[in-house]
């Protein structure tokens, strides 16, 4: 691993981690405790196969394509993915949280980002997981960490969403039929 590659894990780890302490939550009017432990799931998972693919990546010989090139197209998928997740953040504005959360005054966001995918923000990192695979450039490290964390995020999703439609009902599901969770027009 090159001292880039170190830089930009430790970038994108590192915001994770302050988003996950500053954008919590933690009005008094929120209706709270929504997420059903996938939180701390997602970190478990992630953590967990982070590790594993890292290991992975040094012991096996899988590589998908030999020299650089890969390290470098999957560090830029990662920023790709921190930038995509940042402005869908910003987009949602205070209405962001890392915990499933109903804010005061929530409404649901159809504009931006969100007027194409509803999970812009899990889109971005699930990006940037993409290209921690990728860098390593071994595809069963890639397998490793992607497969399991686009699990637990489509899991998240599900307990967002159903949230969401016991909250908002037909606005949400209408809401639903006219955007995507996490790749435009597909997905």
């Amino acid at each position: 691993m090159n001292s880039l590659s170190s830089v930009i894990y430790l970038v994108w780890f590192l915001s994770e981690i302050l988003l996950h302490r500053i954008l919590r939550g933690g009005d008094q009017a929120d209706k709270k405790k929504q997420d059903k432990g996938s939180l701390a799931f997602i970190w478990i998972v992630i953590i967990v196969c982070i590790n594993i693919a890292a290991i992975v990546a040094i012991k096996t010989p899988f590589i998908i394509s030999p020299g650089p090139l890969m390290n470098r197209i999957g560090l830029s998928v990662i920023l790709l993915g921190m930038l995509l997740r940042f402005v869908s953040i910003a987009q949602l504005g205070r209405l962001f949280t890392v915990v499933v959360t109903i804010r005061k005054d929530h409404h649901i966001k159809k504009n931006g980002l969100y007027g194409i995918l509803r999970h812009p923000s899990y889109a971005g990192s699930l990006l940037s997981f993409l290209g921690f695979g990728l860098s390593v450039n071994n595809w069963l490290a890639l397998a490793i960490v992607f497969i399991p964390v686009l699990s637990v995020f489509i899991y998240r999703m599900n307990v967002e969403e159903k949230m969401l439609t016991a909250q908002f009902g037909e606005e949400y599901t209408d809401y639903m039929k006219h955007t995507s969770r996490i790749l435009p027009w597909i997905y």
